[in-house]
């Protein structure tokens, strides 16, 4: 699984539905909009060109996030319709064969995906709102308004910075010259995650200080240290500062949702990613916190990020790694190429110790598998993640290899045609037709998994094709005839050849 979905699965469990992607699922009548544009590849350009302002969503039809999502869009682009300056929302059916290489060019790796684009494309953006209409509404008038707002007043300021989210505000002698320029190019860049004011007297801010004169970036935010100053007003050193000042040393994550943008970012950082999961309401959860914050501020800079989690919240979390409460205490420690390092029943002064061992290369790393069957004679053979090696690489067969989930709808269907294909071809030896549970094993980085069912055919040659045609049993079996090798002719791979092709 590539490290970016990777990242989004994991995260989309740990926040459950309110970010996830979309899943499959069936039935529904579809709603034809009113409000909503609907474009494709042939009128899209047209469209953006025309507008200054809009906002696309990237759906495909069978995806229940996108089903639950059109009502609301629909809803709340009427009312922004009738705004003073209408603002326009539109979708494209991203599953649509001639709208591909559309969903290519914007990065549309889940559904439903929105964009906000500005001066006709020239400025992309990833909607980061509500899912509701009276949220979509609100989130994109303020988007549509300039990036930042004057503050004139100290309610002006109130009404801005809270103690619930970032707020970056810069504080200017005068609004014009090189720090003011760059930090209004900064704050157009990043407008879509954080909010952004500038002032001309520092008094009126929160935590104010008469004695603060510009150019001065201060960036508010509800942890740490609460707010910090910035002088550099190069725009990649701001761009930096902001990204580096607003995240916490250590991510919390909880039932609050006012905390769930924080465990977003958390999982969408490049770094090797630390989490500690405990009861938050036992007696020794504060030795622990304590402890763990110790050990977080001392490899803060050092590509190391950490998350600590309630029990009670992140089941998500337990589901994809595979643990269980028992565990409890637990540290689990993730580099991005999925490999996984595990601690259960830890000690509040192990975490500085146990950390220690892995940065000096002395830990094993944890691989989640299901037990590998003992009776595997079903035309559709099963694979584990600890028999992936022996059934792929190693047999020296074609396999075709289905990544699937047991909840997944489309996987459902798609079982018994499965089942058809594998008896169709079962006097041929060359070939083998197998499955994998994608959310009970862990998946090598080099299948990129983004949603189920996933089918990759493995040839006895060494190449590896992810299988994209169409669902039925002669089309799966087309394409295998199409692409096999003949066994007779592969050399059968070594343990050492395997590795060095991973």
């Amino acid at each position: 699984m590539a490290d970016s979905a990777r990242a989004c699965v994991l995260s989309a469990l740990l926040v459950l539905s309110i970010f996830a992607s979309g899943t499959a699922e069936e039935g529904g009548a579809e709603v034809v909009p009113t409000a909503v544009l609907t474009l494709d590849a042939g009128n899209f350009s047209e469209a953006i060109a025309k507008h200054p302002f809009i906002v696309v969503e990237f759906y495909a039809p069978w995806c229940g996030h996108c089903k639950r999502l059109e009502p609301e869009y629909e809803k709340a682009a009427s009312i922004l319709n009738k705004h003073d300056t209408p603002i326009v929302l539109a979708k494209v059916d991203a599953n649509d064969e001639i709208n591909k290489d559309l969903a290519s060019q914007y990065e549309v790796k889940g559904f439903p995906t929105l964009k906000i684009l500005r001066n006709g494309g020239k400025s992309i953006q990833d909607y980061k709102g509500p899912r509701e209409a009276d949220g979509i509404v609100e989130y994109l008038k303020k988007q549509a308004g300039p990036a930042s707002v004057e503050i004139i007043t100290s309610e002006n300021a109130a009404n801005l910075i809270g103690d619930k989210k970032i707020v970056i505000v810069g504080v200017f002698p005068k609004y014009s010259g090189e720090e003011f320029d760059n930090f209004t190019i900064v704050s157009e860049k990043l407008r879509s995650d954080y909010d952004f004011g500038h002032t001309s007297d520092a008094k009126l801010l929160p935590r104010g200080d008469a004695a603060v004169k510009g150019p001065t970036v201060r960036l508010f935010k509800p942890f740490d240290e609460l707010f910090v100053n910035f002088q550099d007003f190069h725009v990649d050193a701001l761009g930096k500062f902001i990204e580096d000042a607003s995240t916490p040393v250590v991510t919390i994550f909880d039932k609050d949702p006012l905390n769930h943008p924080f465990v977003m970012k958390f999982f969408s950082n490049p770094n090797s990613k630390v989490m500690l999961f405990l009861n938050f309401t036992e007696e020794k959860s504060d030795s622990f916190k304590s402890k763990y914050y110790d050990v977080a501020k001392n490899y803060n800079g050092l590509k190391i990020s950490f998350l600590l989690g309630d029990l009670e919240a992140s089941q998500g979390a337990f589901q994809y790694f595979g643990l269980n409460k028992d565990q409890v205490p637990l540290v689990i420690l993730q580099e991005n190429d999925g490999k996984k390092y595990l601690k259960p029943n830890i000690e509040p002064e192990e975490i500085a110790t146990w950390l220690k061992e892995y940065m000096d290369g002395n830990l094993t790393p944890f691989k989640k598998s299901e037990p590998i069957p003992e009776v595997n004679n079903e035309p559709v053979k099963v694979v584990v993640a600890d028999s992936l090696n022996d059934m792929i690489y190693k047999s020296g067969k074609n396999v075709l290899l289905e990544f699937y989930a047991p909840w997944c709808g489309h996987c459902k269907k798609l079982a018994p045609i499965l089942d058809e294909v594998a008896t169709s071809l079962q006097d041929d030896t060359d070939i083998i037709i197998a499955k994998m549970d994608a959310t009970a094993n862990d998946i090598p980085s080099e299948f990129e998994v983004q949603g189920y069912p996933t089918l990759y055919f493995s040839t006895s040659g060494g190449k590896l094709l992810q299988y994209e045609g169409g669902r039925t049993a002669e089309d799966i079996m087309n394409f295998i005839t199409s692409n096999k090798d003949s066994v007779s002719e592969t050399p059968v791979k070594s343990d050492e050849s395997i590795k060095d092709e991973l």
